[in-house]
């Protein structure tokens, strides 16, 4: 089959012709219909998150068809359109008891250690498989998988409720899934803030207030438009120090700041005036739970999360293509989210 495969860090993708995958007992092949491209893989091709081994076949945003099962398998059957929950673990450590996975101490990754949809086929364990709604398209539930599930892990972790405000760094996948899910948490304001007029128009569609950071202050601004107060939750999934320290400082009293973007720079803060004085709370948060994609998948399927505009563009599976994809991510040029359809 062929693949689109990291040989070496810092160098382009390659196509390659590989076997298919072979399956386990408790596995499925999956047949590729989507996969979508993130701004992790740009980390991943860089070597600023290492992949091992190489090489190694990219993409952890994934959805197709059941091609084949195992002899063990009982969820799922030839034909079933399924998405690719792409954290493996071991279901039997401590972390996986307790409902974290993705901490799981034998767990790995879909896309950066084993290989991932940037293929034609791609095996996952049957316990990686989430059931895909007829209605929505394969291109939308690759996206759901990552961006999406990502951002509402991240809504999770904030504690957000029922008539707090809440401010998001970042309208690209995540920041765009991000809006709709908190509206859907119950939220009575949500500030968008980005440095694209474009992605502030869309923002505004999703029923955002803009905040375009290349014309004003983002702090000074949801604080003018919150009568001084601040938002109760801070949502930043950029991964700049500048975006992470604004999202903090646009706090509320009692309010959190939830860091979901990715980056290996310092973050600098005013203990006092930004966390003691306000009770304030920065907290991490990392990947998604298997347990919560069946409710993302239901908000999608009904409606109440829309992302079939965030799909700004496909492409075929083609190197030439998915380097360029890369480069426009790693630049901070490209559209919302592209997607591979094999």
């Amino acid at each position: 089959m062929k693949a689109v495969r990291l040989v070496e860090a810092r160098y382009p993708l390659q196509m390659q012709e590989i076997p298919v995958p072979s399956i386990g007992e408790r596995d499925v092949l999956i047949r590729v219909r989507a996969a979508g491209i993130c701004h992790s893989d740009v980390h991943y091709r860089t070597g600023q998150s290492p992949v091992q081994p190489l090489p190694r076949t990219l993409g952890h945003e994934i959805a197709g068809v059941v091609e084949q099962v195992g002899s063990h398998v009982t969820t799922v059957e030839v034909g079933s359109r399924v998405c690719v929950h792409y954290v493996l673990s071991c279901g039997e450590c401590s972390y996986c008891n307790a409902g974290h996975e993705q901490f799981c101490t034998r767990g790995s990754m879909v896309g950066r250690f084993v290989d991932g949809g940037y293929a034609e086929y791609v095996a996952v364990p049957e316990h990686n498989t989430v059931h895909l709604p007829d209605e929505i398209p394969f291109e939308q539930g690759a996206i759901l998988m990552c961006s999406s599930a990502t951002a509402f892990h991240a809504l999770r972790k904030s504690r957000l409720r029922g008539g707090e405000t809440v401010a998001i760094f970042g309208i690209g996948g995540l920041g765009a899934s991000a809006i709709q899910l908190a509206y859907a948490f119950g939220a009575l304001d949500v500030y968008a803030i980005d440095i694209n007029a474009d992605k502030c128009k869309i923002a505004e569609q999703y029923g955002a207030i803009p905040v375009n950071a290349s014309v004003s202050d983002p702090v000074t601004e949801i604080r003018r438009r919150t009568q001084g107060k601040g938002v109760d939750v801070a949502l930043e999934v950029i991964g700049l120090p500048q975006t992470m320290k604004q999202a903090i400082q646009s706090l509320a009293v009692m309010g959190r700041a939830v860091v979901a973007g990715i980056s290996h720079r310092p973050l600098e803060v005013d203990t006092y005036q930004e966390l003691i004085g306000r009770e304030g709370e920065v907290i991490g948060a990392s990947d998604h739970l298997l347990h919560e994609l069946p409710l993302l998948l239901e908000l999608a399927r009904r409606g109440k999360l829309k992302i079939s505009d965030t799909v700004t563009r496909t492409i075929p599976l083609d190197a030439g293509a998915i380097n360029q994809v890369l480069d426009n991510l790693e630049q901070f040029r490209s559209d919302v989210r592209t997607v591979i359809v094999p």
